[in-house]
């Protein structure tokens, strides 16, 4: 059961690694990497975070096995950094074998250059490159099981976790900190100095900081909104990006010049957009949500690829631009004031964040949530005591997705405010999964 749940780790990991390759996140750490610390090469920092995931895995297998000699606790942690080595190393040498035949892999998976490819085969041929990750992998991981190993019999956790209270200790015991830290109000003046930080933080960050919190915002809008849906009600959507799509859609038409030249405000489109996600989210939700587990999370999956796919095509063109998209979206102005600058749409993202996060703390302590909770842990018993299943189904999936549409309807002038950054947004999880799908379809 031990060396099972090691393989299983190490092909976890495996696959973890070579969808990092296909999107390009190793090639982006070792771009990083090589910048912070002036290397003449990306290849250290493309290499570095596969080694700390296989030593990662070597660590959590040798706990598990629980070895008591450094024989057992290193072959513990070979095992999963094999497994992971073997699917990378497979991986490589198949993209290597490909470019040497001179297939471009480009037209389909678009970081897969040969300079970036090279930066993990070394610009070895593909078998030996492929050796050279499988050996690499399996040492990371007896690495990492060695060193876990050590820390145990040395005890470092517990010297590190004296050390830090020791530390803490002479910190607070310094006159001025311990006096601030007896006031009563000392927490609460805590929390307002690290709001002001928060709220003077985009205006000396620069613009790529500022894009980087802003994205990062609207997936914790998204998130916040699915956790109505998901975690509240217990719904399984898996076609929540659609009704981001919708919002950002609805906002792009209601106040770009074409194709229909409405020429609305952007403020009076903003609830309109979230509006028309929850309304579209009420008119799937009627027909499907007497379906529960895996069923509902189909039907919404494959509610989001028909909203791609119609969004998208040529049938479309004269009402959603079709494949050319909507340009030219309209954006926020207050008293003649243009905000089309990406230090307001950072402020107006946190904004949001607060709001939703609100919205959702009053309703889990209301009973309204508390008949979405009971719906979530039995439908049956939920009904017997008088809940309406259907209703409150329904009012779970508008309120959530109009947190969607909320977000969409951001996004739709966000992504052309921060174009200049021409930072690609590589991740597509389940919550926002039309984000990439988008990206650059409302310029």
């Amino acid at each position: 059961m031990t060396v099972r749940s090691s393989l299983r780790a190490g092909l976890s990991v495996g696959l973890i690694a070579i969808l990092m390759v296909l999107i390009g996140i190793t090639q982006l750490s070792g771009q990083l990497v090589r910048g912070w610390f002036g290397l003449p090469s990306a290849t250290p920092g493309a290499w570095l975070i596969l080694l700390l995931m296989a030593g990662w895995a070597g660590s959590r297998a040798y706990k598990q096995a629980k070895a008591t000699s450094w024989g057992a606790a290193l072959a513990a942690g070979a095992v999963p950094g094999a497994a992971a080595g073997l699917l990378l190393g497979a991986l490589m040498w198949g993209i290597g074998s490909l470019l040497a035949n001179g297939t471009d892999l480009r037209q389909w998976l678009a970081q897969l250059s040969p300079a970036n490819v090279e930066l993990l085969t070394l610009g070895l041929p593909p078998l030996a490159s492929a050796l050279v990750i499988l050996a690499a992998l399996t040492a990371a991981g007896a690495a990492g099981a060695a060193l876990s190993f050590a820390s145990e019999r040395g005890q470092w956790g517990a010297a590190w976790a004296a050390r830090r209270q020791g530390l803490g200790a002479k910190v607070t015991s310094v006159p001025a900190i311990e006096k601030f830290l007896a006031r009563p109000n000392a927490r609460q003046i805590v929390l307002i100095a690290g709001l002001a930080l928060l709220l003077l933080l985009p205006l000396g960050v620069g613009q790529y900081w500022n894009y980087i919190i802003g994205t990062i915002g609207i997936y914790v809008i998204l998130g916040l909104g699915l956790n109505i849906i998901v975690g509240m009600a217990g719904l399984l959507n898996l076609g929540y990006g659609a009704f981001f799509a919708i919002g950002a859609y609805t906002v792009a038409i209601l106040t770009a010049p074409e194709p229909h030249n409405i020429g609305m405000s952007y403020w009076l489109a903003l609830p309109i957009a979230v509006v028309v996600a929850a309304i579209a989210g009420i008119l799937l939700g009627i027909p499907v949500l007497r379906m529960r587990g895996d069923y509902l999370a189909i039907v919404t999956l494959g509610f989001a690829e028909i909203i791609r796919i119609l969004l998208r095509s040529d049938v479309m063109t004269g009402f959603t631009g079709g494949p050319r998209g909507i340009r030219s979206v309209g954006g926020p102005e207050l008293l003649g004031i243009d905000l089309n600058n990406e230090t307001f749409f950072t402020y107006f993202i946190l904004v949001g964040i607060v709001l939703a996060a609100f919205v959702i703390y009053r309703l889990q302590n209301s009973r309204v949530g508390r008949a979405w909770m009971a719906i979530r842990e039995d439908e049956d018993v939920a009904e017997a005591m008088g809940v309406n299943i259907l209703t409150y189904k329904l009012l779970a999936l508008a309120i959530g997705v109009g947190f969607a549409g909320f977000g969409g309807a951001i996004f739709a002038k966000y992504t052309a405010v921060m174009k200049p950054i021409g930072t690609p947004i590589t991740m597509a999880p389940a919550v926002p999964y039309m984000l990439v799908k988008m990206k650059g379809r409302i310029p």
